[in-house]
């Protein structure tokens, strides 16, 4: 019995060990926080693909009197390659995450017209009776530091933009959705009021690109020598005054400079039209008087009518939902855009290629490359600004994208142009592979202008077919020589025609029985179509 009892003991006494050790604290290995480093991954490449390319070639043939149409398709695989550049999917998360955050936008049509001409002649428009406008007005007036107040000839600009030019209006609208955020920044900046946000309508209906028939060139319109005033460089790659931002600031520092000497918003919004003298000399001739209203009839005609344009669009964008504008969306806006500081030389065709993004909304964000090419300069700040979402795709993918770059231009020929003026018009002819894209890049313009151009209602094309470009970037025939021709003497004997002014190959061949375009080209030595005013033809071979 005592025996059982001692074991009994003896095994409790051990359990009681054996709990003991397992309360006794143990050293353990410290444990590691998780790391906030993004781990990125590595090797990420841009990617090449080749594509298939269909032809499309429409044989038209005639029998008897009746024109039939017959489609050929022919389909083979070329070398055409789509790259394709990825970013680091975690960064790309965290972009989309607080891209979720800003103003997000629909589609939009960029078609800019010019806010000129005002007649002031009495208008109809029973939805907006005179007693409404003036309450309007007066309500305008009141919390605006210009002189809104009715008038006949104001209330003739409002109501003729509200009848005549509503889609317009509608699409300015849309368009003022990218640009407004970026004004009022540097308005509010330099403690300007916020309402000189409708100037730039008036001057360039938001194109960065527009140019005036005298040379002033930009959103905020700067003549060359003003624009020199306030920094705005001119070189044959970069025109500041396309740029927006910059050319903001000057505009903003220019009218601040004629408040100063004004003291009235009013006028110096007309001098910045027309130049301080111009004003000045409109109040000697009127007595004195520093109204507006009270020396429009003595300023320039085109001045004249500037106020009251931009009281009109004030009116008309502040009351916006009382007349039933609903405008689109920009798909981009200001604040969806970043900028990178390119570190070499790169064209917008090439960024477009690498990482896929349309060649129109590059031209849209960077107007001021004139012949969409970034060049690199020591101690130059030329930045490429694109959507947010492809930022890190670029900065991921950098130094290949610099490389291919590289390449390609060591491939050229001939070295990147100058300064070259472009020739007014060409003719090209659409050739196997080709599509409104690529031939819009090889000529710098847009899409929108060639269909414009040749009142094509849709992107297809066939091969042969003729379409008339008015290239904005440096265009040089590889057809012509480069020797300097030698005028050839042309015999007495063969009659000869002097081209005329609206004259083209075909006009000429059809006002002589017998000639066709090709006599006269092959009679003449001409390769394309182009035949100037003055030109000797001859008419007959030699």
């Amino acid at each position: 019995m005592i025996k059982n009892l001692s074991l009994i003991i003896s095994f409790l006494f051990g359990m009681a060990s054996l709990q003991a050790q397992d309360t006794i604290p143990t050293p353990t290995a410290p444990v590691k926080k998780a790391s906030k480093d993004i781990l990125l991954e590595k090797n990420l490449k841009v990617e090449k693909n080749t594509v298939q390319v269909i032809d499309t070639t429409k044989i038209i043939k005639t029998v008897g009197d009746e024109l039939q149409t017959t489609t050929l398709t022919t389909t083979s695989v070329k070398d055409s390659v789509m790259y394709v550049a990825k970013d680091h999917p975690r960064l790309s998360e965290l972009d989309s995450l607080w891209k979720q955050e800003m103003y997000n936008s629909s589609l939009f049509d960029t078609i800019y017209k010019s806010v000129t001409q005002l007649e002031y002649e009495p208008v109809e428009y029973v939805d907006l009776p005179t007693d409404t406008l003036k309450a309007r007005l007066a309500e305008l007036n009141a919390k605006t530091p210009f002189n809104v107040e009715y008038n006949p000839s104001l209330e003739s600009v409002i109501k003729n933009y509200l009848k005549n030019r509503h889609e317009h209006l509608d699409r300015l609208m849309a368009l003022s959705e990218f640009y407004f955020p970026l004004f009022e920044q540097e308005l509010d900046n330099q403690n300007i009021p916020l309402e000189i946000k409708y100037l730039a309508i008036v001057e360039s209906a938001l194109k960065p690109r527009a140019k005036s028939r005298v040379g002033a060139t930009g959103l905020w319109q700067f003549m060359y020598g003003t624009g020199k005033m306030f920094g705005l460089e001119v070189s044959s790659y970069v025109d500041e005054r396309m740029d927006p931002i910059m050319a903001t600031q000057a505009a903003c520092k220019y009218l601040a400079s004629l408040y100063k000497v004004f003291g009235d918003w009013d006028l110096a919004l007309a001098s910045y039209n027309s130049g301080p003298g111009n004003v000045t000399k409109a109040i000697r001739r009127s007595g004195g008087y520093t109204n507006y209203w009270n020396i429009r009839h003595n300023l320039p005609r085109e001045t004249a009518g500037y106020l009251p344009a931009f009281l009109a669009t004030m009116y008309i964008f502040e009351y916006a939902d009382k007349h039933g504008f609903k405008p689109r969306k920009p798909e981009v806006v200001y604040f969806e855009t970043d900028t990178i500081k390119v570190k070499q030389m790169i064209t917008l065709d090439q960024v477009s290629e690498y990482i896929d993004v349309d060649i129109e909304e590059l031209q849209f964000l960077n107007p001021s490359y004139k012949l969409d090419i970034i060049p690199y300069i020591k101690d130059e700040n030329y930045v490429l600004r694109l959507p947010v979402d492809k930022i890190g795709t670029f900065v991921t993918n950098e130094s290949q994208i610099y490389a291919m770059a590289k390449a390609e231009f060591d491939k050229r020929e001939k070295p990147l142009p100058k300064f070259f003026e472009a020739n007014d018009r060409i003719r090209y002819r659409v050739r196997s592979g080709d599509y409104l894209g690529k031939i819009a890049r090889r000529y710098g313009v847009r899409v929108s202008q060639i269909k414009k151009w040749n009142g094509l209602r849709s992107n297809n094309l066939r091969i042969g077919q003729r379409l008339t470009i008015y290239p904005r970037r440096p265009f040089v025939n590889k057809t012509k020589s480069t020797k300097k021709a030698v005028a050839k003497a042309i015999p007495s004997n063969v009659k000869v025609y002097t081209v005329k002014s609206g004259d083209t190959l075909w006009s000429i061949s059809q006002k002589f029985k017998g000639i066709t375009i090709e006599n006269l080209k092959n009679w003449n030595d001409i390769s394309g179509s182009g035949i100037k005013p003055g030109m000797k033809l001859k008419l007959s071979k030699s």
